[in-house]
């Protein structure tokens, strides 16, 4: 099955990534690397790497020099018309799904991308709402809320954009139990310490309804939830904003952890990490892991 890899932030540790993970990942599948020959020639000496003899590419274009552990607009940029790339590749149904390696968001801020990131683009590009989910075989967290500023979340939390969301991520992945936390500490203690969690209950009560089976459940204590025992019975969560649900995630399975994202006629898995600039290129065999996971993911889905 083919696959097609954005290569990420040429200035960290994604090409470092795919080539040394290169001879695990065509035993199963056949990866499109999106990057220019040239830049793969370039990345592999300055890395002192060979490129493997079927490590097969396409043309992104928009050459430059790579620059180790810099936050570039040029990276950035190139980056991101290798994300494009994949994605058209995936449109034309020349791959069956697309993984991605780590992009920065600075630098894609720097080349003037308006997008936060991964998700957002394919929400705009097929016009619906990505689903942001990050995690593991172990346990998944799924964003309500994705890369915006703390103080614009509760603001979001509102009964019928919640309601869409649960609707949209069970359509998606089929779960007989999924955890909902609250938004306010101790999930606002019944009004005492935030009024948001009203929102958040009468979307689950009505999800359940269009379901016909109680499927949702909260809001839950957010400091409390992720407990080993409830882990034991429930493997995804519903996190109203980024760091809620990520935290635990990254605290409890760091090199293991995925990206996925959902309710979109295209599948796409990502790495969970970023770009580790301090040791790109230094030769510190970055973990392969996660993006190994990813591609069995991108794999499972297909």
């Amino acid at each position: 099955m083919k696959i097609a890899i954005s290569i990420g932030d040429l200035n960290g540790i994604g090409l470092e990534i795919a080539l040394r993970a290169h001879k695990k990942v065509k035993k199963i599948c056949k990866p499109i690397y999106c990057i220019d020959k040239s830049m793969l020639i370039q990345g592999s000496k300055k890395l002192n790497i060979k490129i493997p003899q079927d490590f097969k590419t396409c043309s992104v274009g928009n050459n430059f020099t790579i620059n180790p552990g810099i936050v570039s607009k040029k990276s950035g940029y190139y980056s991101f018309l290798s994300f494009k790339k994949a994605i058209s590749l995936a449109k034309k149904n020349e791959v069956k799904a697309i993984v991605t390696l780590p992009i920065n968001k600075e630098a894609w801020n720097k080349a003037g991308i308006s997008y936060k990131g991964h998700t957002e683009v394919l929400s705009d590009i097929f016009q619906k709402e990505a689903i942001m989910m990050i995690g593991c075989s172990k346990m998944f967290a799924c964003l309500f809320t994705q890369h915006i500023p703390i103080k614009e979340v509760s603001k979001r939390v509102k009964q019928t954009q919640l309601f869409n969301f649960f609707v949209d991520l069970e359509n998606s992945i089929k779960a007989k139990k999924i955890a909902v936390l609250g938004l306010n500490p101790h999930a606002g203690d019944n009004g005492v310490i935030g009024d948001e969690e009203k929102q958040i209950s009468k979307a689950i009560e009505k999800a359940n309804k269009f379901f016909k089976k109680n499927i949702f459940y909260g809001p839950l204590v957010p400091d409390a939830t992720f407990s080993p025992k409830n882990r034991k019975k429930i493997k995804y969560f519903v996190a109203m904003y980024h760091d809620e649900g990520l935290i635990p995630i990254k605290a409890l399975y760091f090199e293991d952890s995925i990206n996925v994202s959902l309710n979109l006629p295209i599948i796409r898995t990502s790495v969970d990490h970023g770009t580790a600039f301090d040791i790109a290129y230094k030769n510190k065999h970055p973990s392969i892991k996660s993006y190994i996971n990813a591609i069995k993911e991108a794999l499972l889905l297909s």
